[in-house]
């Protein structure tokens, strides 16, 4: 019998698959549909102090190997959010809140007004490529950004914090080194990359309305490896792995390049909702064939 149940930074999970921020988790019910498709985890859609419209559509564009999208960060602000998302228990998971904010004071005021002892944990954005006023746009993918983020959140919350960083911010390993200083429990590893553009040759103009957005799917997966390897290498708090897992040979590749989870997003679309089970069933023939007998066996045991 195959262990695949895991541990990240104190949370207990089932299995090792985690739903990704801005897939599906937009309230209570859809986390617990998710769930219920197998997922060991769930992190929420991101919120922002203020309610956000996000960009005006189109914002997703399917690409060779994945998609771009520019969607903006479309929520309700912090208030109607913190009602949707209460009673969590009955998710069935854990379930991992997902902040972003202008500056620290911002990210500040949403641990201490946003989350609750009812998440199991939070997840800082750093990372957004198509946003301006937030994440790369708004300089956070440095150390020095990272660090004060860090430690304003850490200040007024208790729950386990994760920093989700960009493959774009190098050096990512001087990145993580700042958060896990200034007492992040986690990283997860990687927001979507770029900005990117495609353009509709015929009307002259790109193809999303914001005219660039990030990519994910399998053409951003060998860059997060190696953004997991790097990072595996250069802090000791645990990483979830995100960017273009779709099967469970891809999960196991992050794993043994050090991630202690993964995270499915842009899978949902090319496998549909009970893709965590696909993916889990997949690690469990692959392990039983190649002799492991725990998911937990594999994390770092090939990291380069």
């Amino acid at each position: 019998m195959i262990d695949l149940s895991t541990e990240f930074a104190g949370l207990k999970l089932a299995n090792p698959t985690v739903l990704a921020s801005g897939i599906l988790g937009v309230t209570r019910d859809s986390l617990k549909y998710v769930v219920h498709q197998g997922a060991g985890a769930c992190v929420i859609k991101s919120i922002s102090k203020e309610e956000r419209k996000g960009h005006d559509a189109p914002n997703m564009h399917g690409i060779e190997g994945g998609f771009m999208n520019a969607v903006g960060y479309s929520n309700a602000g912090w208030k109607a959010s913190k009602e949707e998302f209460s009673g969590l228990k009955e998710v069935g998971a854990p379930v991992i809140a997902s902040i972003i904010g202008k500056d620290a004071q911002e990210f500040a005021f949403m641990a201490e007004h946003f989350l609750s002892d009812e998440f199991a944990a939070v997840e800082a954005v750093l990372s957004c490529p198509h946003t301006p006023g937030y994440g790369t746009l708004a300089g956070q993918g440095t150390p020095e950004s990272t660090a004060e983020i860090t430690r304003e959140i850490r200040k007024r919350t208790k729950l386990p914090l994760f920093i989700k960083v960009s493959p774009d911010s190098q050096p990512i390993g001087e990145i993580v080194k700042a958060a896990e200083a200034e007492g992040a429990d986690g990283i997860t590893a990687v927001n979507t990359m770029g900005p990117g553009i495609q353009l509709n040759i015929e009307a002259r103009a790109p193809v999303l309305h914001f005219g660039r957005g990030g990519v994910s799917g399998p053409a951003l997966r060998p860059i997060a490896a190696r953004c997991i390897s790097d990072i595996y290498q250069s802090v000791k708090i645990p990483i979830m792995g995100v960017g273009g897992v779709t099967t469970g040979h891809d999960a196991i590749e992050f794993m043994m390049l050090g991630a202690s989870a993964v995270q499915i997003g842009t899978a949902i679309y090319y496998r549909g909702l009970d893709v965590f089970r696909h993916i889990t069933d997949e690690m469990s023939e692959w392990m039983e064939r190649e002799g492991f007998s725990s998911v937990k066996e594999l994390i770092g045991i090939a990291h380069v």
